[in-house]
């Protein structure tokens, strides 16, 4: 790893752009995939010429595609990024010796991820299991690769352990919040400034930075990159009236990727794109278990999109 800790974490307190992969048919776009990065690098106004995060993670489908596709993507995006901004890279934790597999063919890419997201466990557990054993993972992966994680947390569950996890553990060095704005107090409250507290549900983000947020991850980063690098720089800068506003623009596309317990969180941004007619930035056809959307939520998308679309640019 070539950033140091406080380095990543002031990174992190940004726009983690979550780019989705697109697909031809049933195959993976990987140079649409190489587009859609380099989009993301070339048009970065975050302020005072802060890095790009990219993430290879939910938004990518991550969870349908196989290790060997996932280790071409996230070898695609570093050399995209050309040794610039920031790269994580998903991981789900279970089976677990598969992920330890995954993260060692990862890290020896020529451009290695500067940290990984540990995403929910499913399967049966508990939460002293969890904590236990992800404990010992990361402290296996960091002697091993140097690696630095964060956790994904979206059970409300497992929550003193996961805090616990964080304090106790010098590998990972944040937590991503994908439950609601409630859960974030107790994490801002509960860890030290050698720790990030990430807003993990899409770029209306303000109330969470508010209350000690910091960064925010964003599937739509790929579509309107000029709003979601706004939101975040005037969070930074405070200006929460200001983050609201644009939050307010952006918010019938956050609506329709967010109803129906996130039927569109993919395919709305695939239609976004499509529709739009970008020619620097692929959608693709409609990845695994995620189709187009129905006619009528792609009508409503194409007209939310001639209001944002100068944000593309």
């Amino acid at each position: 790893m070539t950033i140091d800790a406080p380095e990543l974490l002031d990174a992190l307190n940004s726009v983690i752009g979550i780019p989705l992969i697109p697909f031809a048919g049933r195959e993976i776009d990987f140079a649409g995939h190489a587009k859609n990065v380099d989009y993301l690098m070339r048009n970065n106004s975050l302020s005072a010429g802060r890095p790009r995060v990219v993430s290879i993670a939910g938004t990518s489908l991550i969870h349908h595609i196989a290790y060997d596709d996932q280790v071409k993507l996230l070898d695609i995006a570093g050399q995209q990024m050309n040794g610039a901004g920031v790269l994580m890279a998903a991981v789900l934790p279970n089976p677990l010796p598969a992920a330890a597999d995954l993260m060692r063919r990862l890290a020896a890419l020529p451009r290695p991820p500067d940290v990984y997201l540990i995403m929910p466990l499913s399967g049966t557990y508990g939460p002293q299991g969890l904590y236990e054993t992800l404990m010992s993972f990361a402290e296996e992966q960091a002697r091993e690769l140097g690696a630095r994680f964060l956790y994904y947390y979206r059970r409300p569950r497992d929550r003193e352990m996961i805090i616990r996890l964080l304090q106790d553990s010098p590998h990972f060095v944040g937590v991503k919040i994908g439950t609601d704005e409630d859960d974030v107090p107790p994490f801002v409250e509960a860890l030290d400034e050698s720790k990030i507290v990430i807003w993990g549900i899409g770029d209306r983000s303000t109330a969470a930075a508010e209350m000690g947020a910091k960064g925010h991850t964003s599937g739509i980063n790929i579509v309107v990159a000029r709003a979601s690098d706004a939101i975040n720089n005037a969070q930074r800068a405070r200006d929460y009236e200001a983050a609201r506003q644009i939050e307010e623009v952006i918010s019938p596309l956050e609506d329709i990727r967010f109803m129906e317990e996130r039927a569109y969180n993919y395919s709305a941004v695939m239609e976004a794109i499509n529709c739009s007619g970008f020619d620097d930035v692929v959608g693709g056809t409609g990845g695994p278990f995620n189709p187009r959307v129905p006619p009528d939520i792609a009508r409503q998308i194409q007209r939310i999109m001639a209001a944002l679309e100068h944000y593309h640019y």
